[in-house]
Formats: structure tokens, C-alpha cells, sequence
């Protein structure tokens, strides 16, 4: 399940990273930066 939890969380942060590119928002590298982190530890930890 933390691998699955990891991997939706993952890809969540790939699309903010494409709305960051039509939207310039603080609050949205903080989000993806966020999503990508705790991602990469579900994913692989």
C-alpha cells in the first residue's frame, strides 16, 4: 500500500510540475517539491 501511496503521489507532483509551467505560484514548487519527497520515501522506503 506505501508503494501505491508513493506512486500516486508521485505522478500528483509530474502534473503540478506541468501546471507550474502555465501558472507561476510559490505555493505550487512547495507542493510539488512536497509531493515528490514524500513519493520518493513511499515509494522506495
Amino acid at each position: 500500500m506505501k508503494r501505491m501511496c508513493g506512486f500516486i503521489l508521485f505522478w500528483i507532483a509530474i502534473g503540478m510540475t506541468i501546471m507550474f509551467f502555465l501558472e507561476n505560484s510559490f505555493l505550487t514548487i512547495l507542493i510539488i517539491l512536497a509531493c515528490l519527497l514524500l513519493g520518493y520515501n513511499l515509494f522506495c522506503g
